[in-house]
This record gives C-alpha cells, structure tokens and sequence, in this order.
C-alpha cells in the first residue's frame, strides 16, 4: 500500500480501516527498514534482533508481498551463507544469524508467490544442498542443518521441478541419506546393516529434529521413485532403506518424538521399491545367535506366535531372520489403530507398507501371519469381538471410510495368501464380503498372486468346529424380504415367474 492510499484511509474516519492501515503501513516501512539496515555493517547481535523480528513479520503475506524482492531475497541468502565459496563454516560466531536467516526464508517461501519463483531464478536448491555439504558430519551445527533441511522440504513440496533437480541434478537421494546417517550416528557393521546400541540414550531433541527433516526432504524427492529403478539406484534405495531400519530400532527423546520420528520413516519407506525393502530384516548377529531364548511357553499371552517365531536376547526372531523392524511396524500400526481417528492419514500408510511387504518377501509375510493370524483356537466368538491384532484389523473390514477398509482386508487378504478359505476362516464370511465381491471371489477360489504352499495349521479346536461353521453360504432375498439361502431364494423367484406365466 502506497503513502496516498494510507492517508486517504484515514482521513475517511473509520476507526476499523484506521488501525488495520496503519498497522500494515507501519509494519511495511519496518520490513523495508530492517531490510536497510542489514544492508550495513553491523554487530552480529544486531543482525540477529533484525532478523528475529522479520520473521514475526514474514508470517503475514500482506507485509511480505511490497518487500519481497530480488535484491532482498539475495540479502538474505548472504546471511544465511547460501551464496558462500569457500567450503568452511568456522566462525561459530555468525551460527545464529545463519540459523535466523534461513527461518526468515522459510517464512518469506512459503508465503509468498514472488519469493518462491524467484527461489527458481535464483538456484537456492543448489546452494541449500551446497551448504549442508559443508556441515553434514558436525554435530554442533544441527539448528542450521534443520532449518536447512525444513527449507528443502519446503521447496520441493511446492515446486515438482525442484523434485527432479534434487533427485538426479543435485543428488539429493545419497546426500540426505548420508544427513540422516550422522544424525543417527551410524556404525555400520555390514554393507546393509548397523550396528544398534540398545543400551544407549535417545537422541537428542535437535537430532530427532533434524532427522525428521531429513526424512520429509527425502519423501519429496522419491515421492515418484516407485516409476523408475535402475540397477544403480538400487544400491541407493538399499542402504536408505537399511538406515530407516536403524531409524525405527532407536527412540526419541519423548514417546511422541519417538512416534513422529517412526511415522516419517513408515511414509519414507512406502516410496522405496519393494525389492529394496529386504534389508529390513537380516540374518542374527554373532550376539544374537547366542544360546540364550525364549520359548513359545515362556511368551507373554499376547505375543504368541508359531514356533518358527522366538525372542533371543530381547530380539523378535523368525527362520534365523532378526525381525526386529517388522515388528515395530506391526506394534506402531495396532497404536494407529487403538488411537481411534484419523485412520486414513495416520494408518493407512503402515498398512500399505506391511502388505506391500509381505506380498514381495516370504519371510516377512510369515513372520506377520505368525503374530496377526495364529492358530484359530477361539472359534466361539464372533472374529471381530476381541483386543487381539486381528480382532482390530477384522473391524476394520467393515469400517465407513472405504480406503481404511480396503486396505485393511488387503491386508488380511495378504497374508492368508490370497485365498479366499483361508480368510474366511480368520475374518468371516460377511468381514470379508466386501473384498470378495470387489474380487469377483465370493464363489471361492484365489487371487491372482503366487505364493508358497505351507503346512497346515488348523488347529484341533477349529478342525472340530469347521463342520458346523458353514463359512461360505451365499446368501439371498425372498419375495418377502427375509434373508435365505442364495439357492433357496432363485427356486422361489423361478415358481413366481413359472405362475405368472400360466397365468397369461
């Protein structure tokens, strides 16, 4: 807003429009002043008070739309270091305006139009990548590393151009991924593996913080990956793959931390080409191969699982495969699914995962099977009555929100190996109706995926109920509304139409 205009304002005398011009005419004049003031050699503590007030005013698109300019963008990436040479960030000093710089710029590009085509003009996803090469591998930089990374994500969230260039151009898939190994300081002990210190303390606030970052960066940059698998980004994928592992074996500072922290790597993962998704399990460890275990007997109640499946040394463990990471995948989806809402934003990516996951990789499709489907021995009660994992994902087969009870009985689906009895026998037949009929399945049968033959794991208690179960039996209406046998109800609508032509 123009002098011209704001005096106009006032002079017409109302009080409303007086206060609202004359606050974002002051607030105006001040963006531009401190944007001067910058401008001049001044103490560095003078810089950061500047600066942290323009990022109280860069909230506010009215204020940021007259000041947002290529020469002040510029003046901002000159104090964030963004259009440094040299490859060092020695004076420790200068940290803080660095850190408040790139806040403003968070503000500033997520606003503002203006600001975020002249992000494009001026290359500042190159010299965003440019400047966490510098301090990748220091740990007392984290605040400019987090800000760094938050402006990334920024980006490439509203530009897809960006996207690409981070990916191929700027080789942000290793770059990232090496961002994520020091904020979790990884040791690796095999090409694909890391070493986890059980005994050890969580992160720190600022290292869960910059690893989130990291991880919704690096979301934006293989949101399409799934189109496109090379034999050299495999490797890539593998060792992402291998350091979201780590990622899900260790905890935050607090129990919510630690949920945010999981949550981003599950929607990470769910980007990662599913042939890539094996080295989330692993062969044991000298220490884990210990003779120490615990039996099936010795498992608590709700940990039963078939005697492939045993705890050696506090590690979930399956063929000799260290399922350690499955398992938290399957514990955080049953707290998504506990927590009651939101399903479609909170749940739905685990699920995804999971089912991808088993579909592709035997092992883990068994080890799920052993913890969400056991050996049917309550065969009284109704499969969606009960607090087991399986009780909670069969309700959700008839939930109202269609993609949570898709995905849901996909799942299940999955995991009996797409056969139509074997789900029947975990779900029910009026659970499982709605997969069926999407299928075209609800005369039996199987989908359309291969999978292994296993033994069989009836139980004695579900062998003695089978007989009188009668799990299939198509269901139909009469003439009169009421619900018979499918079978039944044809024979009585072929006598109707028999009379009725008699009666002509």
């Amino acid at each position: 807003m123009d002098e011209e205009r704001a005096l106009y304002i006032v002079r017409a005398g109302e009080a409303g429009a007086i206060e609202r011009v004359l606050r974002d005419y002051s607030d105006k004049k001040l963006c531009e002043g401190i944007f001067k003031v910058l401008l001049k050699d001044i103490p560095t503590t003078c810089q950061v008070s500047c600066l942290e007030v323009l990022r109280i005013l860069s909230r506010d698109k009215k204020v940021l739309v007259p000041v947002t300019t290529k020469e002040n963008m510029q003046i901002l990436l000159r104090l964030a270091k963004l259009n440094e040479s040299d490859d060092s960030l020695e004076k420790v000093s200068e940290f803080p305006v660095i850190v408040e710089s790139l806040k403003c710029l968070c503000n500033i590009v997520f606003n503002s139009q203006m600001a975020q085509q002249l992000s494009l003009e001026l290359n500042l996803a190159a010299k965003l990548c440019n400047l966490l090469r510098k301090c990748k591998d220091r740990k007392f930089i984290n605040d400019i590393k987090c800000f760094d990374l938050r402006l990334l994500f920024v980006l490439s969230l509203l530009h897809t151009d960006i996207r690409s260039q981070l990916r191929y151009e700027l080789q942000g898939l290793p770059l990232l991924t090496q961002i994520l190994e020091s904020a979790f300081s990884i040791k690796w002990t095999d090409e694909y593996e890391s070493a986890i210190d059980r005994n050890g303390p969580p992160l720190s606030p600022q290292e869960t913080d910059c690893a989130i970052e990291a991880l919704k960066a690096l979301f934006n940059v293989t949101v399409d990956s799934w189109k496109v698998h090379k034999e050299g980004d495999s490797h890539q994928f593998r060792v992402m793959a291998a350091v979201l592992r780590h990622c899900l074996l260790i905890v935050g500072p607090t129990e919510d931390k630690t949920e945010e922290l999981h949550s981003n790597a599950v929607n990470l993962l769910s980007n990662v080409p599913v042939s890539c998704l094996d080295v989330l399990i692993c062969p044991l460890t000298h220490e884990e191969t210990a003779p120490e275990a615990t039996t099936l007997d010795e498992l608590p109640s709700d940990k039963t699982a078939e005697k492939e499946t045993v705890l050696k040394n506090n590690t979930m463990v399956y063929n000799g495969m260290n399922m350690e990471a499955i398992h938290v995948l399957l514990s955080f989806m049953e707290k998504r699914i506990d927590k009651g809402s939101s399903y479609r934003e909170g749940l739905t990516p685990v699920l995804s995962l999971l089912t991808e996951c088993s579909r592709a990789h035997r092992n883990i499709r068994k080890f799920l099977k052993d913890q969400v489907l056991p050996p049917l021995r309550d065969v009284t009660n109704r499969p969606e009555v009960g607090s087991t994992v399986r009780n909670k994902l069969v309700r959700l087969m008839t939930h109202v929100d269609l993609g949570v009870k898709q995905i849901a009985a996909e799942f299940l689906f999955v995991l009996c190996k797409e056969r139509v009895d074997s789900l029947l026998k975990y779900t029910g037949y009026g659970n499982a109706a709605g997969l069926l009929a999407a299928r075209g399945l609800l005369a039996g049968g199987r989908g359309d995926n291969w999978y292994s033959e296993d033994e069989d794991t009836d139980t004695e208690e579900y062998k003695n109920a089978k007989p009188k179960e009668e799990l299939l039996k198509p269901m139909g209406l009469k003439p009169d509304g009421t619900i018979t046998p499918l079978e039944e109800a044809l024979n009585q609508y072929s006598v109707i139409e028999e009379t009725s032509s008699d009666t002509d």
